[in-house]
């Protein structure tokens, strides 16, 4: 998808304002790069030109550079030869390994959860499941997309493992780059909701083995659905 100059201009300078408070320069420009590309406002095969990124946010062209190598560094973009950078674009491989990856890193999440958790910890999972109900009952796709966002990293935080959540987060940086999310598939909401409730179970009982089953079983599913989607045209 084309994205216009004016489109774009305005886009970044209202991502630009969720990260005032960041003291570098260089900081500003990755992070309001980073949401533009996880949003799918700077779309896969769009260019950034330093000088007009410069320029749309009031920098220099010296922190916008090292933005774009940062971003470069965890493949958000790509450095053409002879051409400049570009958002990188996502196959179908790519899912598949990004997914490969996700099933591996959740299950020892689940696990290590089923281990550390407190009663609050598991009250703070069911209130999220009560959201995720309601959200299912009012057919909002993109809240069931945001509070099962939301579960992971509460989940991955109760594992106290800082490589573990720091890697998560990277993989789920990927996944928002999919685009549409697999509950606008009619009959995933339910059997969603019930696989992370098995996930809680399981992690209240204190049982890592099946918690860490059913937490690559869920993500299991999830990439089945994508890929269908993919094959699918959606």
């Amino acid at each position: 998808m084309a994205i216009t100059q004016e489109h774009r201009s305005t886009r970044l300078t209202e991502y630009r304002e969720q990260f005032v408070d960041l003291e570098r320069a260089t900081d500003v420009v990755r992070e309001t790069l980073r949401e533009a590309i996880l949003d799918g406002h700077l779309a896969p095969g769009t260019w950034l030109r330093e000088e007009e990124i410069a320029r749309e946010l009031g920098v220099s062209r010296t922190p916008v550079r090292e933005a774009l190598q940062q971003l470069t560094a965890v493949e958000l973009i790509e450095f053409k030869p002879h051409q400049g950078a570009v958002v990188s674009r996502l196959t179908s491989d790519d899912i598949l390994a990004i997914y490969v990856v996700r099933e591996a890193l959740e299950g020892i999440s689940a696990r290590l959860a089923a281990v550390r958790a407190t009663q609050e910890d598991c009250q703070d999972l069911r209130d999220i499941l009560a959201q995720m109900d309601e959200c299912a009952a009012n057919n909002d796709a993109e809240g069931l997309a945001d509070l099962n966002l939301a579960f992971h990293a509460r989940m991955r935080r109760i594992s106290t493992n800082r490589y573990l959540d720091r890697f998560l987060t990277q993989v789920e940086q990927s996944v928002r780059r999919f685009g549409r999310t697999t509950y606008r598939f009619t009959n995933r909401a339910p059997s969603s909701i019930d696989e992370h409730r098995a996930i809680v179970e399981a992690i209240s009982e204190r049982n890592p083995e099946r918690a860490e089953e059913l937490a690559i079983y869920h993500m299991r599913q999830a990439r089945q659905l994508r890929l269908q989607m993919i094959s699918e045209g959606y």
